[in-house]
This record gives C-alpha cells, sequence and structure tokens, in this order.
C-alpha cells in the first residue's frame, strides 16, 4: 500500500493513536492553506486507504475517533472511518463567492488561521463559519509558470474601507443532518475571529470582534438552541489581540491571556464568565502561553520576567501560586512540551552563545539530555576572537 505514497508531507494521529491521517502532494494556496493528497494509515491492520478521490483541505479527526471532517471546492464534508462513505454538509460552496469552513484571504493573512470548522466533545456536531464574499473586490495576480505567457489568478481581495466577506455563525448536527444559523444580528462589519466548543458538548465559542478590532466578545452559543451570551468583553483604545490561547478546564471554567492592566497576563474565569483570579501579575509580559496540565493543575508560559531583552519558562499552579522558573541559562528560552507536559524541548540561543537543544522535566526544568551542543561550532569560532555583544537600557 506505501506505493500509493509518493512521500510524506505531514501527517496527523487520531485521537487514540490508532490511525495516522497523512498528507502528500501538497499544493500551495496562499501564506497558510494548502490542499494535498490524504491517506488513512490504520496502525493494528496496517492498511492504508485514501480518503478521498480529490486533494482536500483541513481533514480534522472527531474526538471520538470515528469520523473525519474536511473541506474541498468550499463545501464541507465528514468522513464515516466505519462505513468509509462521504457525507457533503455544505453544497453552496462556489470559488470568490462563497467559503465554507475555510477562511478567506484576509482571516488567513490577518487572524492567521485557516480552518473555520470545529468538532464537539460528542463527536456529533461540528461549528463552521461560512464566508460570503461575493461583493468583496476582485485582485488579479500575473503567475509565471511554465507557458509563454503568465495565467491570471483572480481573488477576492478587500483594500483599506472597501466591502470585507459577510460572515455567518453555523452548527451542523451530524446525527440529524440539520444545520442551524446562529444570530448574531446584533453586530454589524465584525470577523469571527476564532471558533471553539467548549468541554461542554452542546456549548460553542466564538469570538467576535468589531472592524477596528479594538472591541471583541467571547460569546458562548447554545448547539441546540442557538442562543448565545457574551461571557467576556476585550476592550482597547488602539487593539485587541487575537489568540488561540482559550483553554477550557473540565468544569467548563476557562484560562483567558489579557492585556487589560497594560501588561499581558494569564486570567482564569468560571463557565460564566466570572473572574476567579487573575494568574500571572506585574510589569512584565507573558509572551507565550504553552498549555494547561490538568493532571497537576499548572499552567506553562514564558515571559520577560528575567528582563526585557530575555526569555524563559515558567510554571505556576492554576490558583497562581508556586511559580518557578524553569529555565536557567539567561537569553532567549523556548519550550515545545511533550502532549502530557511531563517533558520539554528547550531551544536556548543568547548573543553571546550558538544555539542549544535540551530534554527537560516539566516539573522542574532539571536537564535529562542535551539534545545539541553546538561545541565544536562554539570550538571554531573562539578562534576568531569576536567581540563580546553588551546590552544596555535607555530610560
Amino acid at each position: 500500500d506505501h506505493k500509493q505514497l509518493d512521500g510524506i508531507d505531514s501527517y496527523t494521529f487520531s485521537p487514540d493513536e490508532k490511525k495516522i491521517l497523512i498528507a502528500n502532494n501538497s499544493d500551495q494556496i496562499f501564506r497558510h492553506s494548502f490542499v494535498a493528497d490524504y491517506f488513512i494509515y490504520d496502525i493494528a491492520k496496517k492498511t492504508l486507504t485514501k480518503l478521498a478521490d480529490y486533494k482536500v483541505q483541513e481533514p480534522t479527526f472527531s474526538p471520538d475517533g470515528t469520523k473525519i471532517g474536511y473541506a474541498h471546492d468550499n463545501n464541507l464534508y465528514v468522513y464515516d472511518l466505519t462505513t468509509q462513505k462521504d457525507t457533503q454538509i455544505t453544497k453552496d460552496g462556489k470559488k470568490n463567492h462563497i467559503i465554507n469552513g475555510i477562511t478567506d484571504w484576509v482571516y488567513e493573512e490577518e487572524f492567521s488561521f485557516v480552518r473555520a470548522f470545529d468538532w464537539n466533545a460528542g463527536s456529533d456536531k461540528i461549528g463552521f463559519i461560512r464566508f460570503d464574499e461575493t461583493e468583496v473586490p476582485e485582485f488579479s495576480m500575473d503567475m509565471y509558470n511554465q507557458g509563454l505567457y503568465p495565467t491570471q489568478y483572480v481573488f477576492k481581495y478587500p483594500k483599506a474601507g472597501e466591502k470585507n466577506a459577510i460572515v455567518s455563525l453555523h452548527v451542523y448536527d451530524v446525527k440529524t443532518g440539520a444545520t442551524k444559523k446562529i444570530n448574531l444580528d446584533t453586530y454589524k462589519d465584525f470577523y469571527i475571529a476564532r471558533i471553539k466548543w467548549t468541554n461542554e458538548a452542546n456549548t460553542l465559542s466564538a469570538q467576535v470582534l468589531n472592524r477596528h478590532q479594538n472591541n471583541l466578545d467571547l460569546l458562548f452559543v447554545d448547539g441546540n438552541s442557538g442562543a448565545t451570551k457574551i461571557v467576556v468583553n476585550e476592550k482597547d483604545k488602539a487593539y485587541v489581540d487575537v489568540t488561540d490561547n482559550l483553554t477550557f478546564l473540565k468544569d467548563n471554567s476557562f484560562i483567558w491571556t489579557s492585556e487589560k492592566d497594560g501588561f499581558n497576563h494569564i486570567y482564569h474565569y468560571d463557565k460564566n464568565g466570572k473572574l476567579i483570579n487573575q494568574i500571572t501579575k506585574g510589569k512584565w509580559e507573558v509572551t507565550n502561553y504553552y498549555g494547561f496540565d490538568t493532571k497537576t493543575g499548572t499552567i506553562f508560559y514564558q515571559s520577560v520576567e528575567n528582563g526585557s531583552i530575555n526569555r524563559d519558562v515558567y510554571s505556576i499552579k492554576l490558583n497562581g501560586k508556586d511559580k518557578k522558573r524553569l529555565t536557567t541559562e539567561t537569553g532567549t528560552n523556548a519550550a515545545t512540551f511533550s502532549p502530557n507536559f511531563e517533558y520539554f524541548i528547550n531551544s536556548f540561543s543568547s548573543a553571546k552563545n550558538t544555539p542549544r537543544y535540551t530534554l527537560n522535566e516539566s516539573k522542574t526544568g532539571k536537564l535529562v539530555k542535551t539534545i545539541v551542543s553546538n561545541e565544536a561550532l562554539e570550538s571554531k569560532l573562539a578562534k576568531y576572537d569576536l567581540p563580546t555583544k553588551e546590552f544596555f537600557e535607555l530610560t
């Protein structure tokens, strides 16, 4: 079966890690988006099955691992891994007019995401964003390929002050095949910057942002009734940042990052949007939120607590106590955590040192193994007696 594959571009495990979704023969669209041929590899059976006879976008396993949602030609589909049959969710998708479940150029470029659909925890509902870009002005670009003359690529591109795509939020019921449009009529000329299901199977979250991008509502949407309520509102005179940091806990309380006190910090809200506590505090920035370990109740993040030009990795409990600095060297430290948050790979660099990569314990930061030390490179550089760089602050 491996002969069907002409290399592997990327792969994703199913939630139970019994199947692997493999992409190959990818074609780039914009900065982040692409289409590809996808194959499903069953680890136990050692079988390879092609997902579709055409290239698709953003295939995503349902949480129970029985289905895959994907986009093709501006429409959404669900593939049943048991029956190996497709169900087409939307049918009005049309190039340069209607997009279902995949972002348009503006969202991909400005909000840095492509997949505009999400499975709920029960694997029986899909929330998705629909883009109507019919009235958006077109832009053409010459594509210089293999022929004597270029071809024109025409796409929707709103310049400043022009019409954006009209977006709407929908919930598809896998069992009944019904799609419900969520009423967002109170908003005018807005973005749906993120959608994500909470840990309650019928509650979808949506981040609705005004066109000036300085007023954001975090909405909770009832997937059955379509009712909405605002749980958090963020306002700023200049700009509200959109992130992927929203994390829902077992009790459906959630972790949220905000700059509302003048610095980017981590907050804990209950399921109704009432603030439980501000987890990190101080006149410094949280520069990266890595995630939450449900077993230990620990949050991992990167910040500039050790100086504005430095980056360190920290852990802290949900109640804001027991904060630990997990990295020891002064410079830029960035972590990649294992799925269970027991270990992290730290990449360290500074103006005085070559990059180093180490494996560390998440609980204490203890060094487990040096992966790349770059000692040989440092020895070679030492011969050149390079000047030492020093940094200072102007006030």
